[in-house]
């Protein structure tokens, strides 16, 4: 069974940072691209970030480029978003996606969401 477990979310002020863990079992990680997506209260999903399985070619929404950055460990099946710079509009559910961007989107290729809040 494929599980995809987020962590590292929490509520901090424009201008911090977080970072985001994504557990992943139940597939052979190290051969899946995986890609960042996030959920705005009352707004439909937006793609965040995608990476390569071998963890070369970051690939970033226009919106968070520049302070995001995606990256993995395939030694212990994990993906991760930095985020710097936080905005109030970052606020959402983000989602790890056991896909590549193309299909990023799809909810079935979702874990359970980790909430970020940016406020003051």
């Amino acid at each position: 069974e494929v599980q995809l477990v987020e962590s590292g979310g929490g509520l901090v002020q424009p201008g911090g940072s977080l970072k985001l863990s994504c557990a992943a079992s139940g597939f052979i990680f190290s051969n899946e691209p995986m890609s960042w997506v996030r959920q705005a209260p009352g707004k439909g999903p937006e793609w965040i970030s995608s990476i390569s399985s071998y963890g070369g070619g970051g690939i970033y929404a226009d919106d968070v480029k520049g302070r995001f950055t995606i990256s993995r460990d395939n030694t212990i099946n994990t993906l991760y978003l930095q985020m710097n710079s936080l905005k109030p509009e970052d606020t959402a559910v983000y989602f790890c996606a056991k896909a590549a961007k193309i299909f990023a989107l799809v909810r079935q290729t979702w874990g359970r969401g980790t909430q970020v809040t940016v406020s003051s």
